[in-house]
């Protein structure tokens, strides 16, 4: 099970420029390493970013679940990315407000 602190690690690596595929439309791939197996039996995720400070979590998955996401899904998806990254500060804080986003840097504190 990927934690939060998983997440976060996640997200500072690929501010890092670390990111295993860009799938295009401001959607990238990365793995995360469960803890003892490593990256290559932990999870995918696939997160909406701008390149700069927002990194957005859409989906993850299991390797052993599922190989990879759909080409339908990968439209949703850089649809969904197009929406989220459009927020500003103030819907931002309302979706987190309204549970419909997590705030990780929340967590951290």
């Amino acid at each position: 099970m990927v934690l939060h602190q998983d997440l976060i690690t996640a997200a500072h690596d690929m501010a890092n420029g670390l990111v295993d595929a860009n799938l295009g439309g401001h959607v990238v791939k990365k793995r995360i390493a469960f803890k003892g197996r490593g990256k290559r039996s932990g999870a995918r995720t696939i997160v909406a970013t701008n390149f700069e400070s927002r990194w957005i979590f859409l989906i993850g998955f299991e390797k052993s679940e599922r190989a990879n996401i759909s080409q339908a899904e990968l439209k949703a998806l850089q649809e969904l990315a197009k929406n989220l990254l459009g927020f500003n500060a103030t819907q931002i804080a309302m979706a987190v407000r309204e549970c419909q986003l997590i705030d990780l840097k929340r967590l951290e504190e």
